[in-house]
């Protein structure tokens, strides 16, 4: 009963957070009827080849992060649950899941084989089929596969990847790696039975396999140089030296592998990105941490660029190539947060990569580039407890447990390291700054790391043929409808015409009907 009333004392004071507008019902009315024309709008279906492609993948960003970052966003502009992200104003969404081949909730690895390479695959494994065993290196012979940046590439587009993580993690590596283990980032992270088979660790293969990839932008100096090498940037730190058993410096030999006349540009600071004359760079590697980049909002802006700013270097860059370009886009670290507890990096991080998606959308046009926003996976994260509007997104629920007699903040995991017991109870959040950056959300469960989610992921899209995204598909699916859109990779026996025009739904019905009457 006491709960009861503590809710709808909440729900009294929050009526004074509505907006007036919001209290007049043609308000919701007119909005509908605007929705309701740009819907009718889409009649008229984008069938355009194609000639550019973003993927944008929001590591670990599920539908719960998207809503909780849309708030975010919004607190942070004066608004709230009524803003909209970028990703919200794609007309065109689906749903992907993303079991992988062996596993109900999957791992980065097998999801990223799935949406970039156009086949499922085991947890674990990178660039290869389900008949590879994670570990085994015997197994990945025969079994390689390839990804769209690869079939881009082929067709004579200029290609990019941007990443937040470091350039060999889960994500980034799918696109030209084939492993057994995507944690052989370095031959220093390798087994010995893997490197007598003859298995090449990720870093190598980043130079060796695609080594005319215009753009890599991220994090990993680390697994390009040899063990012990101290780091540019943090000399004296142990943790980022070299870790190569095998002597080669990979930034070297990433420079030698380029054409002879092309200009190769090496960069490791913000200061050195942005000061490129981008007209004269042929290709550009920039790895700006030894590991992963920085969260967002531990970002040390002298020296790392934002993810923005990688992705406006990298689309201008790009775009140098008259075929067009495909460009994959990570932000990393959204994940990275989650799997930490630590919620509000994760959805800082989230509303970065949605700026980053509004800086792309105006550097391109949606007549001929095809942009799709989606995730590998979800996370045990979510947000509840009867908050009334405008309640701070990393804030307290308007009421206490009825069980325990302790408030609890709105956001919360399943599992992970923000379960604490203090006296035998659950902590008093009120007696923390559950604000902080790195609050560790309570969890129902303890471990160390907060784990996966299973459930089904947006994918939102727009440009040519982004109608091909709808419904609810397998999560393989996403590169072939992107390069059906594109006239790229094995299915192009639609693409005799030089262009799609676009067409309204309804012409190819008319056009039976008049041949009927004739």
């Amino acid at each position: 009963m006491k709960a009861l009333l503590v809710l709808l004392l909440a729900q009294l004071c929050s009526a004074s957070l509505v907006p007036e507008r919001e209290k007049d019902p043609e308000y919701w009315r007119r909005q509908a009827q605007e929705t309701l024309r740009n819907a009718l709008r889409l009649q008229r279906l984008n069938q355009n080849v194609a000639k550019n492609l973003i993927l944008f993948l929001g590591d670990g960003m599920g539908v719960s992060t998207v809503t909780a970052a849309r708030i975010l966003k919004g607190q942070l502009h004066g608004q709230g649950e009524e803003s909209l992200l970028e990703m919200d104003k794609f007309p065109f969404v689906a749903l992907a899941k993303t079991y992988n081949t062996n596993a109900q909730v999957p791992d980065s690895a097998g999801t990223a084989t799935a949406y970039l390479c156009g086949v499922k695959a085991n947890e674990g494994t990178l660039g290869v089929s389900a008949g590879v065993t994670r570990d085994r290196c015997n197994t990945t012979k025969g079994q390689e596969v390839t990804s769209i940046l690869r079939w881009a590439k082929e067709a004579g587009k200029a290609v990019g990847i941007v990443t937040t993580t470091r350039v060999t993690h889960a994500t980034p590596s799918a696109a030209y790696a084939h492993s057994a283990n995507r944690d052989w980032y370095s031959d220093g992270e390798m087994p010995p039975d893997a490197l007598q088979g003859g298995c090449k660790d990720i870093a190598r293969q980043l130079v060796e396999n695609i080594p005319e990839i215009e753009v890599i932008l991220g994090g990993g100096r680390k697994y390009m140089y040899p063990k012990n090498v101290s780091d540019v940037e943090y000399p004296h730190e142990e943790k980022q030296r070299g870790t190569r058993l095998d002597g080669r410096n990979l930034v070297q030999a990433w420079w030698e592998a380029k054409p002879r006349g092309k200009v190769a540009e090496y960069v490791w600071h913000r200061r050195g990105l942005l000061a490129l004359n981008l007209s004269r760079v042929d290709f550009l590697l920039g790895l700006f941490e030894p590991g992963d980049m920085m969260y967002e909002l531990d970002r040390n802006n002298d020296t790392d660029p934002s993810l923005s700013e990688m992705v406006s270097v990298a689309i201008r860059m790009l775009q140098k190539n008259p075929r067009g370009f495909f460009l994959l886009v990570e932000g990393g670290r959204i994940d990275h947060g989650h799997h930490e507890g630590k919620a509000k990096q994760a959805l800082h991080e989230a509303v970065e990569l949605d700026r980053a998606i509004g800086l792309a959308t105006r550097l391109t046009s949606t007549q001929d580039t095809l942009s799709v926003v989606t995730a590998d996976h979800s996370h045990v994260f979510t947000f509840g407890g009867y908050t009334p509007r405008g309640n701070p997104i990393f804030g307290l629920a308007p009421m206490q447990s009825d069980v325990d007699r302790k408030p609890f903040t709105s956001i919360l995991y399943g599992n992970g390291p923000g379960y604490k017991i203090v006296a035998g109870e659950r902590e008093n959040v009120s007696a923390v700054d559950f604000a902080h950056a790195d609050y560790q959300a309570q969890s129902a469960v303890p471990l160390r790391q907060e784990t996966h989610g299973g459930e089904d992921v947006a994918v939102f899209a727009r440009g040519p043929m982004a109608h091909l995204l709808h419904g609810v598909h397998e999560q393989n699916y996403i590169p072939h409808a992107m390069a059906y859109a594109a006239c790229i990779g094995s299915n192009r026996g639609h693409c005799n015409a030089a262009a799609r025009p676009a067409t309204p739904l309804l012409l190819p019905f008319l056009g039976l009907l008049l041949l009927l009457l004739c």
